[in-house]
């Protein structure tokens, strides 16, 4: 499981994808079919997010409503900027239409 911080036109959003990498072409395309087409992405320690989350992350992996590749952890962007300090980010990744 890869966890990530996505910068939208919205705010930042905290995913949980299957993908092999938060560059994958296929994870794009998934997002942009969410209306998400253009975000910088930072990776995070998937070990670190379930400390952070601890319930509510067994809770969204247990959603049955999601699809397995991708599932919406937290998109109060407010609580997921502060939740995360930099140094517990990984480098940026840039994704523009």
């Amino acid at each position: 499981m890869r966890a990530g911080i996505f910068f939208t036109g919205t705010g930042p959003v905290l995913i949980l994808t299957t993908y092999e990498s938060l560059t994958d072409p296929k994870l794009a395309e998934k997002l942009a079919y969410k209306g998400i087409k253009k975000y910088i992405a930072f990776e995070i320690s998937d070990e670190l997010v379930k400390k952070r989350y601890g319930q509510h992350y067994k809770v969204v992996l247990g959603d049955l409503k999601q699809t397995d590749d991708l599932r919406v952890l937290d998109y109060d962007g407010h609580h997921v900027f502060y939740n995360f300090s930099f140094n517990e980010i990984g480098e940026p990744i840039y994704h523009d239409v």
